[in-house]
């Protein structure tokens, strides 16, 4: 019992065992068909133009008892490796480039194992073909040898090419490139090469043609893309000459010579014929057809011409011999010829060479005197030249030609045989200037034409230039421009002036004048051309800084030329600047400028820009002045008349100023002049002539054409008054007292004349009149210029009546300013009182008239003066 139970366990397991071993099943791949990509990779199929690292297919099976499989590729012993394997997925990838052309089929041997079994089987891969290859020409190079008779459209050649891909990418076409300006044609399919249809060959034209053949397939897919390749060769068509030209001569026209020292049998020269047929010559066989009138013999073989006869028993001086030129074929007949012209002269030797002759022989140098400029066309008939040539025919010829300055002369004839009368003929008058040339020397040469020896000979020709007056005299420059001051003393240089005159003698010898408007101030000295002022010219800028006249350079003939001569006066600071005519009295309202103005005669800048300047005022530090245009005006703390009032305790607010105008010339002139200011707030609740005034005094125009309406109403009454004084007195018989008449001396200044008579007396703050002393003394400016005006005394008028009685008579009538002593007066600046006389009664009884008005307003307005 106990052996039973120890046997039964271990015959249990030995059992088990052999049932689990016989239980474990091979793997396998699953079934594939066509164009299956996994399985076993039986029936796969790929392009040759796969890509390297292309993922191709998927190897896949299974475990019947569903373990895990891998995969495996192995190949023959010597087989390229073209794939790997990816042992778990399956997964298969080219590895290897593919050509069909070297192998169209890869064997491999897949395998699958569960880790137990493995099972392994080979495949066959087909490699599938792509349009990867170009056609190829075979048995190269090609070189066809052609009869140039062949006829046309006649085949010459086949030519093959392959291509080792299949189907259309292996298919091929042929056609020729520049297929127009080609000989031959091609055959697309089979590649026979045939000489095109009404075409043929020529050996003498061309011997060998190049034929370019292109080889095309039939395209197919390369890497996705429809390629197609092509190949081009070269055939050589070498052309065979076949006899068919007649022959040539070579070196035609033939020309020989036979000289006077020529011998008999002397060859005198060749010629060459050959045969057209350059491929396959024949010997030429030479003979003379005609012309040679037993003169003249041919070699038969060589074609050297000989003269048999000595030269002096030539009786032509030129003989044409007809030469014929055969073919002699290899059997010795004689087939197609041509003909050839020889021209043989018979000539002298040339053993002399050109002479030159005068009248007494030969000479070899020919002078002449003649006049500058001669007529073109001209013959020098001063010159006797002769030239001769002693040889013979064609060494008798030779050429004239002058050496030496050219386009002045030319000599006739040019060509001359034997002998000839030489003329030289005026080309160029220009040219022949005795100022550029006192002598023209030219070298006349005579050289042969047509001969080896080229003889030649020369003759001086010297021709002296005599002169003529053919210059004009010409100045240096168009025109002169010359700067001067104006208070240039007269008889100063201004400029100088120069003209030329190349001609020699009187004829050089220029003489300098000037004219035109502008030309009265100023000289010119008629040699050296120095031009300056009169003796009494004044220049004045101010008047004229401008002048313009001609200058005239004239040589003894009368010939001359003019330049324009501009002369500009720079100014001088020669003017003071002088005040105009409203500057003694002025009307300041509060917060509006008055303006001064002083005008300065000079003609430039720096010397008429004026500046103004206040020089004394009191109470100072009241008032200022703008430089440059003469505004005056209050400071900018006075505001109202309550702080004048505080600056000063008169109660009329009227003050004088000494005003300086002074010009930036170098030196400097000033003029001062004393200036009332009289401060107003408002104008409106004066009276109304004050009012007018205030209102017109940036207009004194508009009061001057009251003040010319006044006047000529006063000038009415005037006469209408005198004339019946006049009847009175001639009724009465009495004789009346004459008025004393004062004419005033005629100045280039204006006349003075006093406004102060316009000037109404306010009722309380008016001005004072400007104080002007009538005694001889004067103010001196700081430039001590003495630009300064003394008023003269106007005539005496009878005194109106005494005036009423205003106001106290101890009652103050406003601030009196100090003022300069002997300041200047302005000038009144009327160019209408310029023009007017001074002496006339008329303008007296107007004078008269005016004092008046003057007394009358001044007994009114200031009576304590």
């Amino acid at each position: 019992m106990k052996h039973v139970r120890h046997f039964t366990p271990s015959l249990f397991l030995n059992l088990v065992h052999v049932c689990l071993v016989q239980a474990n099943y091979a793997p396998y791949f699953f079934d594939n068909g066509a164009r299956s990509t996994n399985g076993n990779m039986a029936l796969l199929s790929l392009s040759e133009d796969t890509p390297v690292g292309t993922h191709v297919y998927t190897l896949n099976g299974t475990d019947p008892e569903g373990d895990p499989v891998t995969y495996g590729l192995a190949y023959e012993a010597g087989s390229r490796r073209y794939f790997s394997v990816d042992k778990n997925l399956g997964n298969v990838t080219l590895i290897e480039e593919l050509d069909r052309e070297k192998e169209d089929e890869i064997e491999v041997i897949v395998s699958i194992s569960d880790g137990l079994s493995t099972v392994s089987e080979k495949v066959r891969i087909l490699v599938m073909d792509a349009n990867d290859e170009s056609p190829e020409f075979i048995n190269t190079p090609y070189i066809v040898q052609v009869p140039e008779n062949a006829p046309s459209g006649s085949s010459i050649f086949k030519i093959e090419a392959v291509d080792k891909d299949t189907g259309s990418g292996g298919s091929i076409t042929y056609f020729l490139q520049n297929i127009h300006a080609n000989k031959f044609t091609i055959d697309r399919h089979s590649g026979v090469l045939r000489i095109k249809t009404g075409v043929t060959l020529d050996y003498e034209k061309s011997r060998t043609h190049f034929v370019i053949v292109v080889a095309k397939d039939g395209g197919g897919k390369l890497r996705g893309d429809n390629k197609v390749f092509s190949a081009t060769t070269t055939v050589t068509v070498n052309v065979e000459d076949v006899q068919d030209t007649p022959p040539m001569f070579i070196g035609t026209p033939y020309y020989g010579y036979v000289y006077e020292d020529t011998l008999a049998g002397s060859e005198v020269l060749t010629v060459v014929a050959l045969d057209g047929d350059r491929g396959k010559p024949n010997s030429i066989h030479y003979c003379i057809v005609n012309g040679s009138e037993g003169s003249f013999e041919i070699n038969n073989t060589t074609g050297a011409i000989s003269v048999i006869k000595s030269p002096n028993q030539l009786k032509k001086e030129v003989y044409e011999l007809k030469v014929q030129a055969s073919e002699v074929s290899p059997e010795g007949d004689i087939s197609v010829y041509a003909f050839a012209m020889v021209t043989i002269r018979v000539v002298d030797l040339n053993n002399h060479p050109p002479t030159f002759y005068g009248e007494n022989g030969p000479q070899n140098r020919f002078e002449l005197t003649m006049y500058e400029h001669p007529p073109e066309g001209e013959i020098l008939r001063g010159l006797k030249i002769t030239v001769n040539d002693s040889d013979q025919g064609a060494n008798a010829k030779f050429n004239l030609r002058l050496v030496g300055p050219g386009g002045i002369f030319r000599v006739v004839p040019q060509t001359v045989l034997n002998e000839a009368q030489v003329t030289i003929i005026v080309e160029n008058s220009a040219a022949i200037d005795y100022e550029k040339f006192k002598v023209l020397t030219f070298k006349l040469l005579a050289i042969e034409v047509n001969t080896p020896e080229k003889f030649s000979s020369t003759a001086d020709v010297v021709i002296r230039l005599l002169d003529t007056n053919d210059n004009v005299p010409k100045f240096s420059s168009d025109y002169y421009i010359a700067r001067i001051p104006e208070n240039s003393p007269g008889g100063s240089n201004v400029v100088a002036v120069t003209a030329t005159d190349p001609d020699s003698g009187l004829w050089g010898e220029v003489k300098y004048s000037i004219y035109g408007t502008g030309a009265d101030l100023f000289l010119i000295h008629p040699s050296t051309g120095i031009i300056y002022t009169q003796p009494w010219a004044v220049l004045d800028a101010e008047v004229n800084s401008k002048y313009n006249f001609y200058v005239k350079a004239e040589d003894a003939d009368g010939k001359y030329s003019l330049a324009e001569v501009f002369i500009t006066v720079l100014d001088v600071n020669d003017h003071s600047p002088e005040f105009n005519e409203n500057i003694q009295e002025k009307t300041m309202i509060i917060g509006s400028p008055v303006k001064i103005e002083a005008i300065d005669q000079d003609a430039e800048e720096p010397n008429n820009i004026v500046d103004y300047s206040i020089m004394q005022a009191d109470p100072a530090n009241v008032f200022d002045i703008d430089q440059s245009t003469g505004e005056i005006k209050l400071k900018s703390y006075i505001r109202s008349l309550d702080i004048i009032h505080n600056i000063t305790k008169n109660k009329d607010c009227i003050w004088s100023l000494v005003v300086q105008a002074k010009d930036r010339g170098s030196p400097s002139f000033s003029t001062t002049a004393v200036l009332k200011i009289d401060i107003t707030e408002e104008t409106l609740h004066k009276g109304p002539m004050a009012a007018f005034l205030m209102q017109t005094k940036d207009n004194p125009m508009k009061a001057l054409g009251v003040l010319a309406g006044v006047m000529g109403i006063m000038v009415l009454i005037t006469i209408m008054i005198s004339t019946a004084m006049f009847w009175r007195n001639k009724r009465s018989n009495k004789v009346m007292p004459v008025r004393r008449i004062i004419k005033k001396r005629q100045t280039p200044q204006s006349r003075m004349v006093r406004m102060e008579w316009l000037k109404f007396k306010r009722p309380s703050n008016a001005a004072e009149k400007f104080v002007v002393e009538d005694d001889a003394k004067s103010l001196h400016n700081e430039n001590s210029n003495n630009n300064v005006q003394v008023v003269p005394v106007p005539p005496t008028a009878p005194l109106p009546p005494p005036p009423p009685t205003l106001g106290p008579k101890g009652e103050a009538l406003g601030c009196r300013v100090p003022t300069v002593s002997g300041s200047l007066t302005p000038k009144f600046i009327n160019k209408q009182l310029k023009k007017r006389g001074h002496g006339s009664a008329h303008n007296a009884l107007v004078s008269e008239l005016k004092m008046k008005f003057e007394k009358r307003n001044a007994a009114i307005g200031e009576p304590h003066i």
